[in-house]
């Protein structure tokens, strides 16, 4: 399986994802610049954290325009997996790959820490390594990641089990204590916390490996 680490000016997680996905038997990860126009080599795509652009004018917007993008799209509606993380679930709200937007956290503080979050959708091929309800513990690290939507959109993500998943302690203060989304088609995710930092017992959690997992598992069985 061939992934694609999309690297930004500015992009701060590409190094731990490529280390995370990496690690998985049978995963080939590589850094590929914003600049690239075409990204059909690729079996998967991931949008890392950090602070594209230095996030001016808003987290993610910039990203939103650069070249890669359009590529990124036609790559989602063929239905290859596509995960943005921190920042890159900025970028996929701020391009339209998702809905919704994220703002600056309640406190207005930045918070970094790890998190308790709730399995609401194990039903996803980024999530059935998981059982459905349970806790996990994933790192945050964002100032803006307090997720909006209005009410019509809300009840449309709730209704459809495309809140995959949730707080259990809503610091940033989302919506719904949202902290990761699907698309309609279920193949691009976006979620502020950061599994890639959470694969190995001595960063204090393997939680995030099963995500990885779970993509390199559905890609096999499609094989």
């Amino acid at each position: 399986m061939r992934v694609a680490v999309i690297t930004f000016p500015g992009s701060g997680g590409d190094t731990d994802m490529l280390h995370a996905l990496k690690d998985a038997p049978g995963v080939q990860a590589q850094r590929v610049r914003h600049t690239a126009t075409s990204l059909d080599e690729f079996d998967a795509i991931v949008l890392p954290g950090g602070f594209s652009y230095g996030d001016y004018l808003r987290c993610g917007a910039m990203a939103a325009l650069a070249d890669c993008i359009p590529a990124i799209k036609q790559a989602a509606l063929a239905g290859v997996p596509v995960l943005g993380v921190g920042n890159g679930f900025q970028i996929l709200t701020e391009a339209g790959l998702l809905p919704g937007a994220l703002t600056h956290n309640q406190n207005r503080r930045f918070l970094c820490a790890s998190a308790a979050l709730t399995v609401e959708c194990a039903q996803t091929m980024f999530t059935k390594n998981y059982t459905q309800g349970e806790t996990i513990h994933l790192p945050i690290a964002h100032g803006q990641g307090r997720y909006y939507a209005d009410d019509a959109t809300l009840a449309e993500l709730k209704a459809a089990g495309r809140i995959v998943f949730t707080y259990r302690d809503n610091q940033s203060g989302s919506a719904e204590g949202i902290a990761g989304i699907v698309n309609a088609a279920g193949n691009v995710l976006g979620m502020m916390p950061h599994p890639e930092r959470a694969v190995e017992s001595l960063l204090g959690s393997e939680d995030g490996l099963r995500l990885f997992q779970s993509i390199l598992q559905t890609w096999r069985d499609k094989l």
